[in-house]
Order: C-alpha cells, then structure tokens, then sequence
C-alpha cells in the first residue's frame, strides 16, 4: 500500500489564506479612525485680525464665528443673536470652553454682544480667536 505524500506533489499549488490578515487591517483601520482628533472648524472662512500675543487654544468645545455681514454660526449653523447664549450653553460641558473668531471686518459691537449673550447662559471661559502676526 503506497501512501500519498500531502504538498507539492500533488499537484495543486498551496494557498495563503488571507482572511486573517484582511481583519487584522480592517479592525486597525477602525482604531485609527476611531482615534484620530478631528479639528473643530466655525462653518465659516473666517479672516481674523493678527495679534503678536495670540495663544492657542486646543481646549475648545464650541467655535462661534461672526462674518463681516453680521451672521452668527455656531459649529456650522446660523443662529439668531438672541439665541447665541442657549445654542453654546446646550453644546458645551462644565469646563468646556468656547473660542468667538470675529472677522476682521465684522462690528466690535457685534463681537461684545455675543461674548454677553454667551456668558449671561452660564459659560465662563470665552476667548477671541486672532491669527498669529508674522513679524
């Protein structure tokens, strides 16, 4: 009685099961997407004026920006002035902290009134986003 030897003799080329390996990428693809921080963005271009003592802020829960026509989004929306305050209040946490990137042709007035509409719903850290001077 002869035995068949298993392998090349036979015949049949041998495969690499790549089942493992395909898994082994997806659920990596899964922890870097689920990992990776994504950058809070106004909804609006924005140009902010330039200050030579401006810090960053990577802290910030809510970006509010004002356009130079008068319009006020917060994270992508149009929202009414009056309606600023509760809109921030319901998306910020207790320390969270929120960044107002005026355009530089937008009013003062506009900017001081949206800073007190957004204190006035209870949230403390308010800070004015400027762009870094190049001098």
């Amino acid at each position: 009685m002869r035995r068949r030897r298993l392998g090349a003799d036979d015949g049949e080329a041998s495969e690499v099961n790549l089942t493992p390996m395909l898994d082994v990428v997806f659920i990596m693809l899964i922890f870097f997407i689920v990992t990776t921080s994504f950058i809070k963005e106004s909804g609006v271009e924005i140009e902010r004026p330039e200050s030579s003592a401006a810090s960053p802020r990577p802290d910030a829960q809510v970006m509010v920006a004002i356009t130079p026509e008068g319009a006020v989004w917060v994270d992508g929306r149009a929202v009414d002035l009056h309606r600023v305050g509760a809109e921030v209040a319901g998306l910020v946490s207790d320390d969270g902290s929120v960044v107002i990137q005026a355009d530089r042709d937008s009013t003062t007035g506009l900017l001081i009134e949206v800073m007190d509409h957004i204190r006035e719903a209870g949230v403390e850290q308010v800070a004015v986003a400027a762009s870094r001077s190049r001098s």
